[in-house]
């Protein structure tokens, strides 16, 4: 430990970001540069405290307080050595994950936790500029091919595991480019797609062949992947969003929040999008309280909409952390996105009950209601009930629907395959296994698990690959175990 005292002498600080009304006006990275010596201090603050819960608050099972240690030290390669062990992507975490370990962090029980996220992405993106990140394809291979279906984050991380124990592997990804939910589902002003490009080419020259639009089960079949593969992973995701059946649901103008947001990036990327779905200068509706709902928020801004109204149905989360998720677990608490500085009108405890919508049948209002939550005294489930009175119509040009995904795509491979589902539609494995009933075909992310962050989809693949090495070999994984070091809670 490099500093006993860092916890005491410094404060939790974040570097600096653009200010919202300059940085509404691209779709730039906005967060400002951070001195090497505030970095150093921001490491300082992990403190000596025995048992690291921020451990098991990570589905990664980083080494937290270590490289903490390593970046006081100022000791880059060291630091980028241990957080690499458990984490294949630092750079995409570093930006988008909401950060259950600081949450976990035991200075958080009565102090801001120590900055986690910010000190991991600086570590690796110290790492790539001083020349630390290179290929490293195996030493040797084993002859065994392995098909990888989906380029998001649960299928990269599990190709790049399958290569690193010497399997042949390619990824099929359905849409142009690489990436998944990172290139089409999250906004470029919250990870560049130049991270995705700078790592996939180090993967490639690591022997990870990439093939972009090809949809297995359509334009390569099930037969091809059982003849040229000895097993296959899939990593597809949840894609079916869930939908809002209410009266009105028709009419022109709503549109689910994926298909906005996919279409923007998109057009970032230089591709022409025909008639484009536009904010611009639109009274927007985003249904959904989450972190989908939030990107929504952050690309009408940049379009320029002229109002932006953000409904959840769920109670307002307290301002501090709930008393039902005391330390260490993930706090119910409210959180502002970057996006909702930006601008917007939060609504809690909404009931969304129809669209009403104009002569040409395009969508021109939303009417709701409040409502109020119960919540059992033997502990049930909690209910909702309409307040009376309440009932009224927003303005509405264009309303996005950012409320989840139900489970993965089935017409196609799924189906073909003849893999078994779970209760709610998501591939099914064996219990504490990523096999499916199909012999040689795993399931890792949310295809397998359901609808989830990225870092447990980064999770998931790491696991899966290890299960996929152990199958392919016919003995023990020379992969890394998950870090289990300390008690799960």
């Amino acid at each position: 430990m490099g500093k006993p005292t860092g916890f005491l002498e410094f404060d939790r600080q974040l570097p600096g970001k653009v200010d919202p009304l300059t940085r509404v006006q691209n779709y730039k990275e906005f967060y400002l540069e951070f001195s090497d010596e505030n970095i150093n201090n921001q490491a300082a603050r992990c403190m000596d405290c025995g048992v690291p819960f921020c451990h098991s608050g990570c589905p990664l099972g980083n080494i937290i307080p270590e490289f903490n240690e390593a970046v006081y030290q100022k000791n880059w390669e060291e630091a980028a050595e241990i957080l690499l062990s458990t984490n294949n992507f630092p750079e995409f975490t570093g930006r988008i994950c909401p950060a259950p370990c600081e949450s976990a962090c035991v200075l958080g029980i009565n102090q801001p936790p120590v900055t986690i996220e910010n000190i991991e992405k600086t570590i690796i993106e110290k790492a790539f500029s001083n020349g630390l990140v290179t290929p490293q394809p195996p030493k040797s291979r084993t002859g065994k091919k392995v098909a990888v279906v989906g380029s998001g984050p649960a299928g990269l991380a599990a190709a790049a595991q399958l290569n690193k124990a010497g399997h042949s592997v390619t990824v099929f990804e359905r849409d142009d480019r690489v990436g998944g939910l990172l290139r089409y589902g999250i906004p470029d002003f919250k990870l560049g797609k130049w991270v995705i490009d700078r790592r996939t080419k180090v993967m490639e020259e690591e022997g990870i062949v990439f093939k972009t639009s090809v949809n297995v089960g359509v334009d390569f079949t099930v037969e091809q992947l059982h003849d040229e593969f000895d097993a296959v992973a899939l990593c597809g995701g949840s894609t079916i969003p869930r939908d809002l059946p209410i009266p009105g649901r028709e009419a022109e103008g709503i549109h689910f929040a994926m298909d906005f947001l996919k279409q923007q990036n998109k057009k970032v990327a230089g591709d022409d999008v025909p008639d484009q779905i536009r904010a611009t200068e639109k009274h927007v509706i985003v249904i959904g309280g989450g972190d989908t709902g939030a990107d929504c928020v952050g690309t009408s801004n940049r379009h320029g909409a002229t109002t932006i109204t953000q409904l959840e149905l769920m109670p307002k989360p307290p301002a501090q952390r709930a008393e039902s998720t005391p330390w260490p677990m993930w706090p119910m608490m409210l959180r502002t996105s970057t996006s909702h500085e930006e601008g917007c009108d939060r609504k809690w405890a909404v009931l969304t009950k129809e669209f009403t919508k104009g002569e040409n049948g395009e969508v021109t209002g939303l009417k709701i209601a409040e409502v109020r939550w119960d919540t059992p005294k033997d502990g049930g489930r909690p209910t909702f009930v309409e307040v009376e009175g309440t009932e009224k119509v927003l303005k509405c040009d264009l309303a996005l629907l950012a409320i989840g995904f139900v489970h993965p795509q089935k017409e196609g491979l799924v189906e073909d395959l003849g893999v078994s589902l779970d209760g709610r539609g998501n591939v099914a494995t064996a219990t504490s296994s990523y096999q499916t009933d199909v012999p040689g075909v795993f399931a890792a992310g949310d295809m397998r698990r359901g609808q989830s962050l990225v870092v447990w989809a980064m999770s998931e693949g790491r696991e899966c690959a290890k299960e996929m090495d152990e199958y392919l070999t016919g003995k023990e994984s020379v992969l890394e175990q998950k870090n289990e070091s300390v008690i799960a809670v």
